[in-house]
């Protein structure tokens, strides 16, 4: 027997999958999952927020303290899928009046109805206080002004397509998404 055959024999055999690190200061403030792939959700100062029912359309999310400009709020995560599957589900989507796929790149696109977070539950606005910004395969969602405890996150979901939904950012809103 070889020496690495004798140290390989004395390694204890791996009984179980390894489990996702939890992040539960990430987990409180709506990151259910940071993709270790991506170090940038890892370590970030989080600020608090908080999924309500909205004023405007089913769920929201309202910051629960002061956010000020540009500060990074929460990754938008989710599964990460080609354009072709994203048009069968989003297909499938629009027929509840919903959107989950955000475009990532030319290539990929976000699935937050799979594995998602509560940034999936941001929502739209003609005139927004945040902004999304992707940097490194991460999208973020960004505060476009300070933004005051116990107001609702939007942003503007800039669709393309058929804008077959309704906006319903503030009464007589005439936009469609």
């Amino acid at each position: 027997m070889t020496k690495a055959a004798r140290k390989a024999a004395k390694a204890p055999k791996a009984t179980r999958r390894r489990q996702p690190v939890r992040h539960p200061e990430l987990h409180a403030r709506g990151v259910n999952h940071p993709d270790p792939h991506h170090a940038a959700t890892n370590g970030i100062q989080l600020p608090g927020i908080a999924k309500r029912r909205s004023k405007f359309a089913g769920w929201g999310v309202y910051a629960l303290e002061r956010i000020t400009k540009n500060t990074r709020i929460i990754a938008y995560t989710g599964e990460k899928i080609d354009h072709k599957e994203s048009l069968k589900r989003e297909a499938k989507y629009l027929e509840t009046g919903e959107i989950w796929c955000f475009k990532l790149n030319n290539r990929w696109v976000i699935d937050a109805s799979v594995g998602g977070n509560n940034a999936r539950f941001i929502n739209h606005a003609c005139k927004p206080n945040c902004y999304t910004q992707i940097v490194g395969g991460v999208i973020w969602v960004r505060a476009g002004r300070t933004i005051a405890p116990g107001e609702e996150l939007t942003y503007n979901y800039y669709t393309e397509g058929e804008a077959e939904i309704p906006c319903k950012c503030r009464p007589g809103c005439k936009g469609m998404i």
